[in-house]
C-alpha cells in the first residue's frame, strides 16, 4: 500500500491527534448550522490557527449523513507543471488516520489528457492536506480524489468536476486563499470585491484576487448549468485571527447548493 504522509503536520496543523481533533471541533462548534446542505464549497488553506474559524463554516455545510466522497481541488505551490495532477498513491495520512483513495475515480479522471500522476507534486503541497483533518472530524469514512492544479485552463477544471459530479454522495471541495499581503484596511476592500464576482458570477477570478483562482474559475462554469446558487459562509483575514494587520491573507468560505 502507498501512503502520501503527512507533510505539513506541525507546521500548519498541530502534529498530536488529540490537540488536532480538539481544535478542530472547537472550530466546527463556534461556527453556525446552515440551513442547506451544499454540493460544492470554497474553503481557505492556511495554517489552522489563521483560517481555521472560516473553513469550519464550509465544512458544516456538507451533508455528513449522505456525503462518500470528496473531490479536492487545490492549487500547487511547489512544483510547476501542466494540467491537474493525481498522487501515487493509495491513502492520505494525517494525525487523525489514513483516508483511502477513489482510485476507481482517479482512473476516470486520467481518462482526460490534461490529468495525470504527478507524485512530487504532492508530495509537499499543503493546499489539500489542510482540508482532511476537517473532512475527517466531519465526514467520519469518506474516499477521497485529491486533485493538484498546476497550468490549466478553467474548462479543463471543469471538465473533471463534471465527469465526477454524480449525487448526494459526493462533495466537491476548492481550496483557496483571496488575497495576500496587503494592509488589513485594503485586503477587505479588494476580498470584498473578489466575493461579489463569486457569488454573482461575474469571473473569471485571476490569481491576484484567489490562489485557487483556477479551481474556483472551473466550478463558477459549471455552477449556472447545474442551477446552483452560492451563498457567503464567512469571511475574515489574518488580521482577524492570529496576525498582524500590516500584511494579511484573506479567508471565504462559500458554499453551493442547488437554488
Amino acid at each position: 500500500m502507498k501512503v502520501r504522509p503527512a507533510a505539513v503536520a506541525g507546521l500548519f496543523y498541530p502534529d498530536d491527534a488529540n490537540e488536532l481533533s480538539a481544535m478542530v471541533r472547537d472550530f466546527l462548534q463556534a461556527a453556525p448550522e446552515p440551513t442547506y446542505h451544499a454540493k460544492a464549497i470554497i474553503a481557505p488553506h492556511a495554517g489552522h490557527i489563521y483560517s481555521g474559524p472560516t473553513a469550519a463554516f464550509a465544512y458544516k455545510a456538507l451533508d455528513a449523513g449522505k456525503v462518500e466522497r470528496v473531490v479536492l481541488f487545490g492549487p500547487s505551490h511547489r512544483v510547476a507543471f501542466q494540467g491537474m495532477a493525481l498522487p501515487d498513491a493509495d491513502v492520505f495520512e494525517t494525525p487523525l488516520g489514513r483516508i483511502p483513495l477513489d482510485q476507481e475515480a482517479m482512473q476516470l479522471s486520467l481518462s482526460q489528457p490534461w490529468v495525470n500522476v504527478n507524485a512530487a507534486a504532492h508530495a509537499m503541497e499543503h493546499s489539500l492536506e489542510v482540508h482532511l483533518p476537517f473532512l475527517q472530524t466531519v465526514l467520519g469514512k469518506f474516499r477521497l480524489v485529491p486533485l493538484c492544479v498546476g497550468m490549466a485552463t478553467p474548462s479543463q477544471v471543469a471538465s473533471v468536476i463534471d465527469a465526477l459530479w454524480d449525487g448526494d454522495e459526493t462533495a466537491i471541495v476548492i481550496s483557496s486563499d483571496l488575497s495576500h499581503y496587503h494592509s488589513y484596511d485594503e485586503a477587505r476592500l479588494l476580498d470584498q470585491a473578489t466575493v461579489r464576482d463569486i457569488l454573482d458570477n461575474a469571473g473569471p477570478l485571476n490569481h491576484e484576487q484567489a490562489c485557487g483562482a483556477t479551481p474556483i474559475n472551473g466550478l463558477l462554469e459549471l455552477a449556472v448549468g447545474r442551477h446552483l446558487e452560492a451563498s457567503l459562509l464567512d469571511y475574515r483575514n489574518s488580521g482577524d485571527t492570529a496576525g498582524d494587520r500590516e500584511r494579511v491573507v484573506g479567508y471565504t468560505s462559500i458554499a453551493f447548493h442547488e437554488r
